[in-house]
Order: C-alpha cells, then sequence, then structure tokens
C-alpha cells in the first residue's frame, strides 16, 4: 500500500481504482485515506490490538480535512498507547442505540446499494418501529422478532417484514456494531402462490372504483392494468421518458431524476396505447407523471387496493395483480407468452437477452393496441370490434 505525505492538492487528485485501496499518511502514524471505485474517500486510523490491526473509522474525506483527520488520528493513537481499544469502544456505544436509530443507520446505506430501499422503509416503519422501535439493539431478541411477526396479518406482508429487518442486524454485524442477529432460525409463514387475476365481469367494476382513490392514484391503477408495468415503476413513471409514445425506461438509478431503475437492472422500452395516452393528458406538470405534494411520487398504492376490494367484496387483489390480469390478457389473445415476458420486461436470459429490444416494435405496438382494445370494451360494456387474435 503507498506511503507518502498527504496533502489537499494529492488528495484533489487522487483517482479511483477498479477496486479500493488505503494510502498511508506518512506525517501522522495510523492515518490513512481509503478510496472506493465510486470515487468516495474516508478517512480511517489503522493501529494493532492484540496482533491484529483495528480500523477507526474517522469519517469522510468531503466533510473533514486533512489537517483535522492528523488531530483526530493523533487522538486515537493517544487512547492506544493508554491500552484502550477506540474502534472497539466506538462500536460498543453505536451497540447501545435503539433499533430506530438504527435503521435510520442502515437508510443512508440502503439509498446506495439497494434499489427497493423505499418498500423496506415502509415495511419497517409501519410494523417494525411500532414494536421494536424504542428497544435498545443489544436486548432485542428473537422472541422480540417473533412477537412482531405475530401482529402482522397477511403472511407475505409479515415475512418480507422478516426479511427488511434481518438485512438490518446483517448490516449491523458487517459493520462490527452486533455480533448476533435475533432474526436468525425464525421461521417463515407459509405463502401460496398468488395467481389472482381479474375476470372480465370484475375488470369494469375495480375500473370505475380506482376513482373513489383519488385522480393521481386511479390514473395510475388503470395505467398498470393498461400497460402491465410493474407498480413501483409506474408510480416513478416521468415525462422525460416518454418519447413517440414510447415509455423508455432506464435499467439502472437516475439519482437526479429520483428514477429508481427497473428491478432487473434492464432498460424496457413499452408502447403507450391511446387509451394508456388519454389519461396522461388529464395529468398536469413536470417531473412525474403522478405526483403528490411537491412533485413527489404519488408512493404506496397497495392499500387503495384492499380498500377497493373491501368495498366490492371480493377476493384480495394488489396493484401487482392487474400487472398479471394485463399479461393473461395477452396470452389470452394468442400472443403468446414471449411477447408477454417482452412487454413485461421478464429477464429471460440465453440469446434472446440480447436481441435488438427495438426488433418487436411493430408487434409490440399490435399487441399492446388490441390488449388495451380489450380492456376498455369491457369498462365501456361494448363489443371488442376492433380485437383480433393474432398468431405468430
Amino acid at each position: 500500500m503507498p506511503k507518502r505525505k498527504l496533502s489537499e492538492i494529492f488528495l484533489q487528485k487522487l483517482k479511483p481504482q477498479a477496486k479500493p485501496f488505503l494510502v498511508w499518511d506518512d506525517y501522522q502514524k495510523g492515518l490513512a485515506v481509503r478510496v472506493q471505485p465510486t470515487g468516495h474517500m474516508s478517512w480511517k486510523c489503522i493501529y494493532p490490538f492484540h496482533g491484529r490491526p483495528r480500523w477507526y473509522h474517522i469519517g469522510d474525506v468531503a466533510a473533514i480535512g486533512l489537517a483535522d483527520a492528523r488531530k483526530l488520528a493523533a487522538r486515537v493513537m493517544f487512547q492506544v498507547a493508554e491500552g484502550k481499544d477506540p474502534a472497539a469502544e466506538k462500536r460498543a456505544e453505536r451497540s447501545k442505540g435503539t433499533f430506530e436509530e438504527l435503521a435510520a443507520n442502515y437508510l443512508e446505506y440502503a439509498k446506495k446499494k439497494n434499489r427497493s430501499w423505499q418498500q423496506a422503509d415502509n415495511l419497517i416503519r409501519r410494523y417494525a418501529h411500532p414494536c421494536l422501535g424504542k428497544l435498545l439493539v443489544a436486548d432485542i431478541s428473537r422472541s422480540d422478532i417473533k412477537a412482531m411477526m405475530t401482529r402482522i396479518k397477511a403472511p407475505s406482508v409479515a415475512n418480507q417484514t422478516l426479511a427488511a429487518v434481518s438485512a438490518i442486524f446483517s448490516w449491523a454485524i458487517r459493520e462490527d456494531m452486533l455480533k448476533v442477529n435475533p432474526c436468525t432460525m425464525v421461521e417463515r409463514n407459509p405463502e401460496n402462490e398468488r395467481e389472482r387475476v381479474l375476470s372480465d365481469s370484475e375488470i369494469p367494476k375495480f375500473w370505475a372504483a380506482f376513482d373513489d382513490a383519488g385522480r393521481i392514484k386511479s390514473t395510475a391503477l388503470k395505467m398498470i392494468l393498461l400497460t402491465g408495468q410493474r407498480p413501483g415503476e409506474v408510480v416513478h413513471m416521468r415525462r422525460e421518458h416518454i418519447v413517440d409514445g414510447w415509455w423508455q425506461m432506464p435499467g439502472q438509478p437516475v439519482p437526479e431524476l429520483k428514477w429508481p431503475g427497473t428491478k432487473n437492472g434492464q432498460s424496457h422500452r413499452v408502447w403507450l396505447p391511446k387509451p394508456a395516452l388519454a389519461l396522461l393528458e388529464q395529468l398536469d406538470g413536470e417531473g412525474f407523471v403522478f405526483a403528490v405534494g411537491r412533485g413527489k411520487s404519488v408512493g404506496r398504492i397497495s392499500d387503495v387496493m384492499g380498500d377497493i376490494c373491501e368495498k366490492l367484496d371480493v377476493e384480495r387483489a394488489t396493484p401487482h395483480d392487474l400487472r398479471r390480469t394485463h399479461g393473461s390478457t395477452i396470452t389470452g389473445l394468442g400472443f403468446g407468452s414471449d411477447a408477454m415476458n417482452r412487454i413485461q420486461n421478464h429477464r429471460e436470459g440465453g440469446i434472446a437477452s440480447v436481441y435488438d429490444r427495438h426488433g418487436y416494435a411493430e408487434e409490440n405496438k399490435k399487441v399492446m393496441d388490441t390488449v388495451a382494445a380489450k380492456i376498455m370494451s369491457l369498462v365501456e360494456g361494448e363489443p371488442a370490434g376492433n380485437v383480433v387474435k393474432f398468431g405468430r
């Protein structure tokens, strides 16, 4: 590992590499700057303790200047000379906090690493905080986790919450804050694979009931049914991504636009049929199509579906079931599973995954227009005269 007398100019010119690396300071013993492949740099004070190296995190280079980093490293090395283990003491202090504080710290990490961080954060806030939030992290036991699980009615939601909480504890262990994950060996609830698809008679009832959710959420739900795209991607639809009738979704996140990326990380391009475009014309503004408050994405709409099912007195349905209904309509009209997978952006792998995604443009248009015409004929109670089956 390189070693030299660090300077502010040197730090500004320091370039990231394919793997993380350290540059030691030749002026202050134990001080090093760690450079990540992303370009992020942080100060570390590394010292031996009982024959093993200890890493003490000082802070980000962007927040702490070189002179201050040297002073802080000198304090750490002074404590080491007194026989103390500053890194261990810092970890012990961090583990004294509550679960709510731990979850807040984890959230900053998750935003950079996990595309589904918002969904997990919602689960934590809604189900975990009421049970675990005020408990000291070090005191949370497996029985506390089980008690949380029993309070969540939906088995699948309980399992998702368990996974979200476990991810926080696993991160804390990797950060040397904890030694044990209390979620380990807690049994998940058995789940039946959902196959819910709206029937032809249910589609017009749901369509009309959507309006009770207000204009933004109602239009978002209708858009899922008309396009078959993932609910999380629909609620983050942006006007910048709609070009010449096509909704073009970047596979990777676009932080400046708060676009989370597609679920599989694969860029996707879907044709918007006339009924979908007509819905978009009813909404004004820029940025997020389905915006609320100060231009933020509408967020969760699953609760709305629960209320609608209760009002209609029908089997529970979710926004994802609207997507499944669209996919079933594609195959039901004779277009085949290949067309469904292509339009719904399912990762298939193999040679199909490297095909030019524009190659099926005309066929995709026909599929989307025909499915939309079928759905609207059910909504309006009219014969679908322009709905035709399509064979390859």
